[in-house]
């Protein structure tokens, strides 16, 4: 069965994002690790669809079409789901949009993926719904080695603590790690 995956870069201080535009970029971080970079083209290739928020899904649509960076083409050629109650049209080539219940969407979504999982990349308000709704089957969460001393943070609008198991850690000799996490059973 399809699972829910969340991708995302974390500060040291626990935020997913800087307040503003463009809160996801430009923390100041070393470079990717080409190890990490490696590890993660390899899996995001085998995904049924990108998901993202409308934010997020502005900002990546103004950047990886005209990008030769590794990740352009599976960001590309994967199809996108964008959830927005306001977006009319979706651009970016493989976009559609979802504007129904966070639940139901993604259950369908799912249910067409087959066995292939979805792959949600944020922003902080997506992936704050998506956790709040126990929607996420997996999070691989990038620690960055930087504080960014104030932002947005992941778990924010949970009605009670929820507890994880780790699944697998990974550091890089940039300093980040990668660590893997699925709910408790």
């Amino acid at each position: 069965m399809s699972r829910l995956i969340l991708q995302m870069g974390i500060s040291l201080d626990g935020f997913v994002a800087r307040r503003g535009p463009y809160g996801a970029g430009g923390w100041g971080g070393p470079p990717e690790d080409s190890e990490l970079t490696q590890w993660k083209l390899e899996w995001i290739g085998g995904v049924a669809f990108h998901l993202m928020g409308r934010t997020t899904y502005e900002e990546m649509a103004g950047f990886w079409p005209a990008s030769d960076d590794a990740y352009a083409a599976p960001m590309n050629e994967i199809p996108k789901v964008v959830f927005s109650r306001t977006l009319q049209t979706a651009e970016w080539p493989e976009s559609r949009i979802a504007s129904g219940g966070l639940a139901q969407e993604i259950a369908d979504l799912k249910s067409e993926a087959g066995e292939a999982d979805l792959l949600a990349w944020g922003g902080a308000a997506f992936a704050s719904s998506l956790a709040a709704q126990n929607l996420i089957d997996e999070y691989r969460l990038v620690r960055q080695p930087v504080a960014l001393g104030d932002g947005l943070a992941l778990f924010d609008g949970l009605a009670a603590p929820t507890a994880y198991e780790l699944v697998e850690s990974v550091t890089y000799r940039s300093g980040e790690i990668l660590s893997i996490y699925r709910p408790a059973a």
